[in-house]
């Protein structure tokens, strides 16, 4: 099974996946980083620059199978509750 690493891009910044996760194919890895993106999305709401991240998906050889922007997996998502204060 090929290996893909999940490494989160804000800006300039990318904030590497040290481990990756072992996944059938590049279909695969593209479930796994919507499901990533929207749990990321959930529990760091707070974070305003997550509308422009973005998860770039690599190989083992370090080449980007899947750029994937945070603002697509939110397309489908229901809408985050709001503080009411």
């Amino acid at each position: 099974m090929p290996r893909y690493f999940f490494n989160t891009r804000i800006g300039e910044e990318l904030i590497p996946d040290p481990e990756g996760e072992d996944l059938r194919d590049a279909d695969h890895a593209w479930q796994v980083a919507r499901a990533t993106i929207k749990e990321i999305i959930k529990t760091e709401a707070a974070q305003v620059d997550l509308i422009r991240a973005s998860l770039e998906v690599t190989d083992e050889d370090g080449d980007v199978v899947l750029d994937f922007p945070f603002s697509e997996a939110l397309i489908d998502m229901p809408p985050l509750p709001r503080n009411r204060h």
